[in-house]
Parts: structure tokens; sequence; C-alpha cells
């Protein structure tokens, strides 16, 4: 079986299937066992499987970043207490060698205790989707350095200034903007036609002649001819003048 390298970053799942013939840590009720796995800084926990007893069921995945040179994880089993401290009931090594070499482990690990008795098995489930890939690193690479020219300006050296107005000219420089078009370019023609104004809709002539007309003046110089003062033929009095 070849050991695979380049291992650094990658991710192996761990499924925690059951336990089977545990060491029964309890007298009267049954044990309630929990698993704790380890690689590396990396720490899990299943739950707690109440009143388990010796074989209780978990079916809890969890997901391992790889470290390069370290191929086992450390498992631990546990009986919770209420009142007291949790009592160990095993723990073992898991080899990961087959897992990274072949991409998949169904196996049961043997479990012992702090005397070296068997105390059961854990059975994991891994899966290594890198197993049957070229090994790559996962640093991420920048792209490669290219000595900069003369006049080519590299990002220590500031561009030379350019002037963000052209110099003013006998002309002036034409307007950015489009001339607005005249508001009957927004508005089309109305449909309807045009209302005149009042006084040239309403205007009519009048049915009723002139006042002057209908009802003759009875004082018009007509029925009554200017008389000459003082009338023809009247003189004074004898003795009596008339004094302006």
């Amino acid at each position: 079986m070849s050991i695979p390298y380049g291992i650094q970053g990658q991710l192996l799942e761990v499924t925690v299937v059951a336990c089977n013939k545990l060491k029964d840590t309890e007298w009267i009720s049954r044990q309630d066992p929990y698993v704790c796995l380890e690689y590396g800084s990396s720490k899990f926990r299943t739950r707690t499987c109440t009143d388990g007893g010796k074989n209780p069921t978990f079916q809890e995945k969890f997901v391992f970043t790889l470290i390069e040179g370290l191929r086992e994880i450390n498992v631990v089993v546990w009986n919770s207490n209420t009142v007291n401290s949790d009592d160990l009931i095993g723990n073992g090594k898991v080899q990961l060698q087959k897992v990274l070499s072949q991409g998949f482990d169904d196996t049961a690990w043997p479990l012992q205790t702090k005397k070296g008795r068997h105390a059961g098995e854990v059975r994991l489930i891994m899966h290594y989707a890198n197993a049957n890939k070229p090994a790559t690193s996962h640093a991420q690479s920048g792209p490669p350095y290219v000595t900069p020219t003369p006049g080519s300006y590299p990002y220590s050296v500031a561009p030379p200034h350019v002037a963000s107005h052209p110099p003013p000219s006998g002309y002036p420089a034409p307007s950015p903007y489009s001339t607005a078009p005249p508001p009957s370019a927004y508005y089309p023609a109305s449909p309807y036609p045009t209302v005149p104004p009042p006084s040239a809709a309403y205007h009519t002539a009048s049915p009723y002649p002139p006042q002057s007309a209908a009802y003759p003046s009875p004082y018009s110089s007509a029925a009554y001819p200017p008389q000459p003062y003082p009338p023809q033929g009247y003189s004074y009095p004898p003795g009596k003048s008339c004094k302006m």
C-alpha cells in the first residue's frame, strides 16, 4: 500500500456510525455513551446517546483538514454522568493510510481501557475525495514577476501627471450634452381641433337695433328747429334799453 504525500490542507470526512460491545461502567442503570475525535488541534464530539448502553448509535459526520505527516486520529468513548464526572469507557487510534490511498475506509476500530483491556469497538466510515488525484498545493500563486523596462512605470512609481483639462482655445468647446428638442417633440399633436377664444367663438350680431334707432328722442333737433333770440319782429318798449 503506497503512502500518499501532499495532503496538506485536503479534507477528510469521518462519520461516527456506532459502537459495539462497549464496556459497561454502570451497575444499575444503562450508560449514556458519546464519542470524541481528535486530530491535531481539531476536536469533535458526538451527541450523547441516552440509554445507549453497550451498543449506542450516532450516525454523525465531521470534516477534518489534513496535516502533512499526521496519519492517525485519536478516538475516545465516554459515559455521561449528571452528578459525578464522566467515566472513561475506552480509547483507540484510527490509522489513515487506507483511506488516504484508496479514498474509502469502513472499519470497526478496537478500544482499550486504561489498563489495556478490551473495551469494545467504534465503527467509522471515512471518505477522502483526492485519493486518486495528483497532489497539488492549495496555496494561491500570484502572477509571475516581470522586470519593468524603462518607461513602463512600475506600481511603486507614480506615472507622470497628465492635465485633466486641455489648453484653452479661441473657440468654445462644444457642449458634451445634446441640445434639448422643442416641447413639441415630446408631446404629439392633439387629435382634437383647437378651441377658439371665447370672444371669437361666441361673437354674434345682436338681434336688437340700437336704442337710438328703435326709440327716437322726442327732443331731437328735427322736431324742434332752433329759434332766433330775440324773436324776429320784437322790439324793446320805449324808455328802456337792454343793458348788458
